[in-house]
């Protein structure tokens, strides 16, 4: 059996919407994922927009170095 890494495991099985625009009063473009407020990215290109954008999502998802509340517990949450 291979193990398989966690963080491929949830992204496996989510889709998200990235809405790429261009600016022409800047000439660069954006890329956003709506349902995630703040969690955005740019870049000269479209391919550098959604590359910046795919690491913010992997950033977005990265778990908190926090630590939690006394009596807090962590559940994992799966996505159909």
């Amino acid at each position: 059996m291979i193990a398989s890494d966690p963080a491929e495991d949830y992204f496996g099985r989510m889709k998200l919407r990235l809405v790429v625009e261009h600016d022409t009063e800047t000439d660069r473009w954006s890329a956003v994922f709506p349902e995630l407020p703040g969690c955005a990215s740019a870049g000269d290109t479209e391919d550098e927009a959604i590359r910046n954008a795919t690491e913010a999502l992997e950033l977005w998802f990265e778990p908190s170095s926090e630590p939690l509340p006394t009596g807090a517990k962590v559940v994992e949450v799966v996505l159909p």
